[in-house]
């Protein structure tokens, strides 16, 4: 009897320690992966029953609080298809292993709720419907961003966002896996972005943001940051080739190392581009670009990417023209008063990256990169007005080596009510620039007398701390940098050898609060402290005062899902400056604009008509002005005021994919009275493509199918030709790209 009560009881507890484990609640560990055993980051992964949500980071990993037997979990990732899993006691024993089908982007399926960000959300989507195809589209992809072209093709785009004209980089910081590309102290001007050395093919994610407010962005970060991501592994390997108008010429190939393997990924790509130009003197343009990758995971916790890249350009240019030498008939618009313009540049980079997960709540992001970097310009803005017979064209030159790194952790904990992720962070990065150099010369060849040489030694160390605080419908995300740069120069013009140097450090506090009203309403306000970046140059002839002048900005916004297929986002802000010291690298001189302020609405709307068709635009209205002046004099010349992109694009419709796309710059004040003005535009560009079969896709690529006449860039100049006796201010401008079409054959395996 005592033996039967004895099992009876026995079974019973074992019954109970059985139910207990299913109905305690434990975390959920695992990994998400694509069907090729690659590692998915930033998919999300919400408990149907407890509400609980997270994110996998890098490699893939997550960790979910309170899963129990029986509860469901959605697993989601934008481009991937969704999935459901009830959870077993196994699942809760061991790491989780989902993988995801890939599938076409949808609009529909955004949540914003599980949006790590959404507007980088947005542009990832916009990027899967209307892939980047040429270098110059690469930046055309943040929201509001516009860019010109004015020197041949080689020289770096000019950038206008949010009331800036940016010129090449002077307050956007720009980086490339962690990597930054804004060149400090640079033979033409503060800030040069190069990006052509990116291919575009190799992009695989676009993160950004507006104005001053992250505590991890970079130097530059004053309207804004973009940071590019390219791809850890190729889908397949490709080979295309183009030929276009103007003798246009781009083959491309990209080919996978390594079978699809969950320990690694490698790929080598190389480009080659020529071209002509649309104008009466040749552009004679080349460009090669090389890059190599190999990424490989270790233990499900570590990952470990190398990349190498070079890259080299030259080309003639034509450069900017007056609008008078047009009128006249003195040239067309496609003509040259000095065709001798041009130059020609390179780029090698090492860079390493490092990710681990040292343990379930804690990870380690670190880097370190290394450019060698060639520059050589030749310009003549103002043709015969300072020497009447040899002319006015200038040299810019310099030779950089730029090391550095980046670092930081990342914990995850529970703070009573809340989620406390933590992120604490330090880099450094130093350039080292032999003989930059503005110089007179004659027909790139002679070198008539030096206006500035000399050497720059620049560092920059920095550490920030953020912290996010997750109440559920709230977020509040405060954050500090700081910043420290150590600046020498070294001018070899001087009669005495000497080493200028200065110091300086800023601490800048942020402010970020997000409010997820629903599923689909959301609410934002930022707030910061940045600062104006400045030359080496410019801070020792200012001798150290108002070296890094502060910049204040606010911004107030929403993201809106009125409907599944409809997604709107209304950002209103404002910026003010407290100095704004311009280096003119083309005059070797030092403009000093005093405080300034602007304030603008950001606009976007995205739409998705059906599986196929997907609408996207975005619109700025920006007032940009300088304080110090009077009312009607206090423009800032060629700030943007009002800028629209957009287009219309067809995924995969009957082997049918393309995109038609737009562009506004509307008229701006070319100085600060508007009693000159820069002309605006409006472009639109097309591409398709038809996929012949399952290796073969033939397209076209059309840039201004209406062949409209318009000014790609425009400067308010004083110059003088050769045949004048007196000098003349006004619009000097580089015609933008007549019809231009390209046919394209790609083939992949």
């Amino acid at each position: 009897m005592k033996r039967r009560e004895r099992s009876l009881y026995a079974a019973i507890f074992f019954i109970f320690l059985l139910n207990f484990k299913t109905t305690i609640a434990q975390e959920v560990k695992g990994y998400v992966y694509d069907t090729f055993t690659q590692p998915l980051s930033a998919a999300y992964i919400y408990n149907s029953n407890s509400k609980n949500h997270a994110h996998t980071a890098e490699n893939g990993y997550f960790i979910l609080d309170e899963g129990k037997v029986g509860d469901t979990l959605r697993i989601g990732l934008l481009g991937f298809t969704k999935q459901e899993i009830i959870l077993r006691q196994e699942d809760l024993d061991g790491d989780l292993k989902i993988f995801l089908e890939s599938n076409i982007f949808k609009l529909d399926e955004i949540v914003l709720k599980e949006e790590v960000n959404v507007l980088n959300t947005f542009v990832k989507l916009d990027i899967a419907s209307n892939p980047i195809n040429s270098s110059q589209e690469v930046l055309r992809k943040v929201p509001g961003l516009i860019i010109g072209q004015h020197a041949g093709g080689g020289k770096a785009e000019q950038i206008f966002l949010r009331g800036f004209d940016i010129d090449h980089g002077t307050d956007i910081s720009i980086n490339v896996d962690g990597m930054p590309v804004n060149n400090v102290s640079h033979a033409h001007g503060q800030g040069y972005s190069d990006l052509h050395f990116l291919i575009p093919e190799t992009i695989n994610a676009i993160d950004f943001g507006k104005g001053p407010y992250y505590a991890d962005a970079k130097d530059f970060t004053t309207a804004g940051y973009v940071d590019f991501k390219t791809k850890d592994r190729l889908d397949n390997s490709s080979v295309k080739l183009s030929y276009g108008k103007f003798n246009t010429i781009r083959t491309l190939g990209l080919f996978n190392l390594m079978d699809k393997k969950k320990s690694g990924s490698a790929y080598f790509g190389i480009e080659y581009i020529e071209t002509d130009g649309p104008f009466n003197s040749s552009q004679n343009f080349n460009r090669v670009n090389a890059i190599g990758k190999y990424t490989a995971y270790f233990n499900d916790k570590d990952k470990l990417s190398l990349t190498t890249s070079h890259f080299n350009s030259r080309w003639d240019a034509s450069g900017q023209i007056p609008e008078r030498a047009v009128n006249n008939g003195t040239i067309d618009r496609f003509g040259a008063i000095d065709d001798t313009e041009g130059g020609n540049t390179s780029r090698s980079v090492m860079n390493v990256e490092y990710k681990s997960f040292v343990d379930d709540h804690t990870t380690l992001k670190a880097s370190a990169f290394y450019t060698h970097y060639d520059f050589e310009l030749y310009s003549n803005f103002t043709f015969f007005l300072e020497d009447s017979e040899n002319g006015d064209q200038i040299k810019q030159q310099e030779k950089r080596d730029t090391y550095g790194f980046n670092a930081e952790i990342k914990k995850q904990k529970t703070l009573g009510n809340a989620d406390l992720n933590t992120t604490v962070g330090a880099g450094l990065r130093t350039d080292k620039i032999d003989d930059i150099e503005l110089s007179h010369t004659l027909n790139r060849n002679t070198t008539l007398n030096f206006i500035q040489l000399g050497d720059v030694n620049q560092t920059n160390m920095f550490a920030f701390y953020d912290a996010e605080f997750d109440f559920g419908a709230f977020k509040i995300s405060p954050g500090l940098r700081l910043e420290y740069f150590k600046f020498l120069y070294n001018d070899a013009l001087a009669e005495d050898y000497e080493t200028l140097s200065e110091t300086e450090t800023a601490i800048l506090p942020k402010l970020k609060i997000q409010y997820q009203q629903n599923d689909n309403l959301q609410w934002f306000l930022k707030t910061g402290v940045g600062f104006h970046s400045n030359d080496t140059r410019v801070v020792v002839s200012q001798e150290g005062k108002d070296i890094l002048p502060k910049a204040y900005g606010v911004d107030l916004g929403t993201v809106w899902k009125p409907m599944p297929k409809l997604a709107l986002n209304v950002t209103a802000w404002y910026l003010f400056l407290e100095q704004e010291f311009v280096y003119v690298g083309d005059a070797g001189v030092v403009e000093p604009s005093g405080k300034t302020e602007r304030l603008g609405v950001d606009l976007g709307l995205r739409y998705q008509l059906n599986d196929y068709w997907y609408f996207d635009t975005d619109a700025t209205i920006t007032k940009a002005r300088s304080i110090d002046e009077n009312d009607g004099e206090d423009y800032i010349p060629l700030a943007p005021s009002f800028t629209l992109v957009g287009g219309l694009a067809i995924k995969d419709y009957k082997g049918f994919s393309g995109v038609l796309r737009y562009r506004y710059l509307g008229d701006r004040a070319a100085n600060e009275d508007y009693s000159v003005t820069a002309k605006g535009y409006f472009i639109t560009d097309l591409n398709l493509n038809y996929r012949l079969n399952k290796h073969m896709t033939l397209g076209i690529a059309m840039e201004n199918i209406f062949d409209a006449e318009w000014n790609e860039t425009q400067f308010l100049t004083e110059s003088r030709l050769q045949n004048e006796a007196e000098s003349v201010e006004e619009i000097h401008f580089t015609p933008g790209t007549p019809f231009n079409a390209k046919a394209i054959l790609t083939y992949s395996f």
